[in-house]
């Protein structure tokens, strides 16, 4: 499977310079040799997906921008990688609604936060991500809590300065859960 694999990218990547040669661009996309090569380091280490994201960055490239490429690949990193706090700072509001389509949404006033709330409150009375304090308390401990990327611990405070973009607080519980709160 994994030559068939293989080959199959190498050939999507000499059709698309196939197609940019028929429509009149002048610059060759790779060569056989840059196309030979990425084969070499795609056998030698197959899990980095060296063709796949050659490809996926080419075509994303071509068809949309490179800006768009940029944007969607930090978000990929903020969703399955090792995205940072600045990484998802970076989203704007409507990349980061993008991102995040499908997320459990809470809501809470904005005057809740005028005054620090301490995290285990936060997320069992005002958001009812966890189900008790006691479970909160648990997680926290282990460093399964961030919000907005940052891993905290029981005395992180929540408040107005937690709020990205002026109105949301991404909270994630474990390694795959995430929450968006939207601050009204």
């Amino acid at each position: 499977q994994g030559d068939k694999e293989i080959q199959l990218y190498k050939n999507a990547l000499v059709k698309l310079q196939g197609f940019h040669s028929a429509f009149g661009e002048d610059a060759q996309i790779y060569s056989k040799e840059e196309i030979e090569a990425m084969e070499k380091e795609h056998e030698a280490a197959p899990h980095l997906r060296i063709l796949q994201k050659t490809l996926a960055r080419d075509l994303t490239t071509r068809v949309h921008s490179a800006e768009d490429l940029q944007a969607a690949e930090n978000a990929s990193e903020i969703l399955f990688g090792k995205g940072t706090s600045e990484s998802l700072a970076s989203l704007s509001e409507q990349m980061f609604l993008a991102v995040f389509d499908g997320v459990p949404q809470v809501e809470i006033s904005k005057e809740l936060l005028n005054n620090p709330i301490g995290i285990v409150d936060f997320l069992t009375e005002h958001t009812q991500i966890f189900a008790s304090k006691g479970e909160a308390r648990r997680m926290l401990k282990d460093n399964g809590v961030a919000i907005n990327k940052n891993k905290v611990q029981e005395s992180f405070v929540i408040d107005t300065t937690s709020l990205m973009n002026n109105k949301y607080i991404l909270v994630q519980k474990g390694k795959k859960n995430y929450y968006i709160i939207i601050v009204k």
